[in-house]
């Protein structure tokens, strides 16, 4: 049997433009005003791929990043150049701190038992306030009882709630996090993520640290008209047919044809993170032609009325309408569960 490796090409891809990653960072820079922008690359940057994302942006002068844990500060620290930041946002657990000790990342601490565990290191770390969000972060009563000077902190942060609404939480947010910043500081302060950057001056501070806008959502009007598409899924056709008037398709039968039409097969499903909630009401493109989805979609298939385009065949690429906004309408799902759940059998390209 021979050793070689054969390279079988995937029935689903995702399609990720670079330059459009830049643009929505260099968007989110400009209305960051005087502070610094940073990127949360979590979740493998949000399922796109944390290397080729870290090295795209700090390529481009983005200096702070921000994972979930250890693990993930692991996967890009020999990408790491002089000058740029790493933090972990779900700080050292116990386990953790054989690592934390000796990598370049940095922790943020979110509890007294963190800060505690920490503070016998002598290194530097990142404080987190719970300004009313009440997930991680330290109690403003807590932060009024301790000496934080034998602490070297680069930077004090929380984290906005509801940013993606207009309401009452986010200044009383506001409020508190300039609250507890009477009694901790450091040589830097952070606030908003992607929805914070667009509620003006008053919550940026000195650092952003945008996530979903970077990877093209759209949480609030103020970001509509200036991020760009990065993710594009893309599928492959399986088999064209005809359907005859009355013919069903799917499961449960949810779509009946009123009319002779051709349909074709796409090769991705749920199992892909293309979920149920596009039944009958998502679409693919060819082109500029758009092919509206029939049906239930299954684990691995999608059903597509192709009568608008009769001359697809097998074989051919389509691509899956996936701005954001448009499939957080389409499907009931949020934008972030859209773009983090696109599972791993996507191959993924950068253009």
């Amino acid at each position: 049997m021979s050793d070689d490796v054969i390279d079988i090409p995937s029935t689903a891809r995702l399609r990720l433009d670079g330059d459009a990653l830049a643009a929505n960072w260099r968007t989110l820079d400009d209305m960051s005003g005087f502070a610094s922008t940073g990127a949360a690359i979590k979740a493998n940057a949000y399922g796109l791929g944390a290397v080729e994302v870290f090295q795209r942006l700090q390529s481009i002068g983005c200096r702070d990043f921000y994972v979930t844990n250890w693990q993930e500060a692991s996967e890009i620290e020999s990408f790491t150049q002089e000058g740029t930041n790493v933090f972990v946002l779900n700080g050292p657990r116990p386990e953790d701190m054989p690592f934390a000790m000796v990598s370049p990342a940095k922790p943020v601490l979110n509890s007294m038992e963190q800060v505690r565990r920490w503070q016998q290191t002598r290194l530097p770390c990142n404080i987190m306030i719970n300004s009313g969000m009440n997930r991680l972060g330290i109690d403003p009563a807590s932060v009024e009882q301790f000496n934080w000077n034998v602490l070297d902190i680069d930077m004090v942060m929380s984290h906005l709630a509801s940013a993606d609404e207009d309401g009452p939480q986010n200044t009383d947010q506001l409020d508190q996090f300039i609250s507890a910043l009477k009694y901790v500081s450091g040589k830097r302060v952070s606030l908003s993520n992607s929805a914070g950057i667009a509620l003006g001056q008053a919550y940026h501070f000195d650092c952003t640290r945008p996530g979903l806008s970077l990877y093209g959502g759209k949480p609030r009007p103020e970001l509509s008209g200036a991020i760009k598409q990065v993710v594009f899924p893309e599928a492959q056709i399986l088999q064209v047919s005809m359907l005859k008037r009355g013919d069903k398709v799917g499961y449960n039968a949810k779509y009946i044809a009123e009319r002779d039409h051709p349909i074709a097969t796409l090769a991705m499903g749920y199992a892909d993170g293309y979920l149920r909630g596009f039944s009958d009401k998502g679409a693919f493109f060819y082109g500029q032609t758009r092919l509206p989805v029939l049906g239930r979609v299954s684990m691995d298939l999608i059903a597509i009325d192709i009568s608008d385009a009769p001359a697809l065949k097998e074989s051919d690429w389509l691509t899956a309408e996936y701005d954001l906004l448009i499939a957080s309408r389409q499907s009931g799902l949020s934008q972030y569960e859209l773009i983090t759940g696109l599972g791993n059998r996507f191959a993924r390209y950068w253009i």
